[in-house]
């Protein structure tokens, strides 16, 4: 066997299929150029996400430069790559510190991921493998969340075996501790078998800022006893009016068959559609107390 083919790759590129399996944004660093003294030669590279960065390029100040443009890039939106160039000098205006090589190095800032929109259906029933047999079809990253683990055997979730969305199941004996695991912007919809479930999850999602739709099936009666659970654990009105319920497009939820599971996935699934052409995740995630 070719002693080649044991060598790990660099870091930045276990990262960059790391971040391509999870959806998120990237920018890739290339050193291009270097005149004179500096820290790394050319071809060195960093991989830039909202939250991480992987290899370097130099550190210091011309490191911190080029990760803050790398995540205006992402906040932003990129045309196409972008040439940065920095001066290694104590005269160069800087705002990370000194870093005094003496040279000068021209780095090259690409977008090589995409972000790609997040769903998380907390809650594999009837209505949530039916919701997330029609969101598969899309591309985004679905993420299905149960406390039971015969909700997500891999016979019965089959019928997903042909999406075009990466699927990521997660059993969980306590839901809501996934929302640690999810990136900003996250699109969560809520409807698990055991009303204190619901309401726990609710309280999490609430305290992250940063999360995208959030949804509730349910009646008026059950959010109304949500909400004085809520207020309670100290979320503001404010707070409590990210939460849609119920969820659906009434205009779709007609008819004898309106409480059929297929009928209310379509309804939910047309009412998330619209959002789910992804933002931009922010580079310094806001969460609540």
């Amino acid at each position: 066997m070719d002693a080649r083919a044991l060598t790990p790759g660099p870091p930045w590129l276990a990262a960059l299929n790391a971040l391509h399996a999870r959806g998120e944004a990237a920018v890739l660093v290339t050193l291009v150029g270097v005149r004179g003294h500096a820290p790394r030669e050319a071809g060195a590279k960093m991989l830039v996400s909202a939250r991480g960065t992987w290899d370097s390029v130099g550190g210091g100040n011309l490191e911190a430069t080029a990760v803050d443009r790398a995540r205006q890039l992402l906040t932003g939106g990129a045309a196409g790559p972008e040439l940065l160039t920095l001066r290694l000098t104590d005269r160069a205006p800087n705002e990370y510190g000194r870093q005094c090589c003496g040279g000068e190095v021209t780095l090259l800032l690409d977008v090589v991921l995409a972000p790609r929109a997040h769903v998380a259906l907390f809650g594999l029933g009837h209505v949530g493998l039916e919701l997330a047999r029609l969101l598969a079809r899309h591309p985004l990253t679905l993420h299905l969340v149960d406390s039971r683990a015969a909700q997500l055997h891999p016979d019965r979730l089959a019928c997903l075996a042909d999406a075009v969305a990466h699927v990521q199941p997660h059993h969980a004996p306590i839901p809501e501790q996934v929302l640690a695991d999810l990136p900003p912007g996250t699109h969560l919809l809520v409807f698990t078998h055991d009303h204190a479930e619901d309401a726990a999850i609710l309280d999490a999602a609430l305290r992250r800022a940063d999360l995208g739709h959030l949804g509730l099936i349910g009646s008026a009666a059950k959010w109304a006893r949500f909400q004085a659970q809520l207020r309670d654990l100290g979320h503001p009105p404010g707070a409590l009016a990210r939460v849609t319920t119920p969820i659906g497009l009434p205009e779709l939820m007609t008819g004898p068959h309106r409480k059929h599971p297929a009928v209310i996935a379509l309804s939910v699934a047309a009412q998330l559609l619209p959002l789910l052409d992804p933002a931009p995740a922010a580079t310094s995630p806001e969460r609540t107390p």
